[in-house]
């Protein structure tokens, strides 16, 4: 193992090779959406993934994560190749948070973390209906994890509210919980900060350091460079779908073609925007609109 020192200042042991995406295309029609992508996530690494609106992050994303068939290529997770279904990725291990969130307004903050924890059940159909002694346990036994997940993000005081009532910065919150549920090795998170105020912003980059010194590794598409840049171990930029750079923050914010990739031409915003990625710090940050 390689011992990493973060921006906050932990020691971080990373492992082997969790994940795998070997040459991962994806084209509709004729739009190649993500051309031959190479990416590599470590145990107990976290991988930021950025580029400008349309690069194919998301995509990208889909095929990592079964929602997508990729076109060509494969994705090999903790030593298997992975099938194109959602609920086998799930299974496997991996869990995601998406761009949009997609809670369950209706039902409370434990539910909803709730749903996330089933997939580790072994209840039969037949005993959901009976609702007998075993039922009853892997029930009890759901909602205490449940309750200890909404601890652990800071939601314990929301077992009872009904999703839709809480604020945006809890509703991601919540759906970080809902994927911890499903007890993953590693987690993807689409855009976390997304509409984010600042204090928002903090709390999210402490919460995804503690998800980290669990032993999880994490992958995370984000525009705000100051939030992507303190917080990863490396990160990769794509560009029209393809890799343009991969390497630490500081290799790839003082890349002239990762501006070049944000800007185009335009001296004045290209001063603007190397200044925010050299001292990532310093700037207010910001958060992007949709992904293709």
């Amino acid at each position: 193992m390689t011992a990493v020192t973060t921006e906050t200042g932990a020691t971080d042991s990373i492992g082997g090779v969790i994940l795998q995406a070997e040459n991962v295309t994806m084209r509709f029609g004729g739009l190649t959406a993500v051309d031959s992508v190479n990416f590599t996530v470590h145990r107990g690494e976290i991988m930021g993934l950025i580029g400008p609106n349309g690069a194919g992050k998301t995509t990208f994303f889909n095929c990592l994560t079964g929602m997508y068939l990729p076109t060509s290529g494969q994705v090999v997770f903790d030593g298997a190749v992975l099938p194109p279904k959602p609920r086998k990725v799930v299974q496997a291990g991996m869990a995601r948070t998406f761009q949009n969130i997609r809670l369950f307004g209706n039902m409370t903050a434990l539910e909803n973390v709730m749903v996330g924890r089933y997939c580790r059940t072994t209840t039969g159909p037949l005993t959901s209906i009976l609702r007998g002694p075993k039922f009853r346990r892997d029930e009890a036994a759901v909602r205490q994890r449940a309750q200890e997940l909404l601890d652990f993000v800071g939601l314990g005081h929301t077992t009872d509210q009904l999703a839709r009532n809480l604020p945006y910065g809890d509703q991601r919150r919540l759906e970080v919980a809902r994927a911890l549920a499903t007890d993953p090795k590693l987690i993807l998170l689409d855009e976390p900060t997304a509409g984010m105020n600042p204090q928002e912003t903090r709390q999210a980059e402490e919460l995804i350091f503690r998800i980290r010194d669990l032993g999880l590794a994490v992958v995370v598409i984000e525009h705000d460079m100051r939030f992507i840049f303190s917080l990863c171990d490396r990160v990769l930029c794509l560009v029209q779908g393809r890799a343009l750079i991969e390497g630490t923050p500081a290799q790839v914010q003082s890349d002239p073609r990762v501006i070049e990739a944000y800007i185009g031409t335009g001296p004045e915003d290209a001063s603007a925007l190397e200044a925010e990625l050299q001292h990532p710090a310093e700037s207010d940050g910001d958060s992007g609109d949709g992904d293709a």
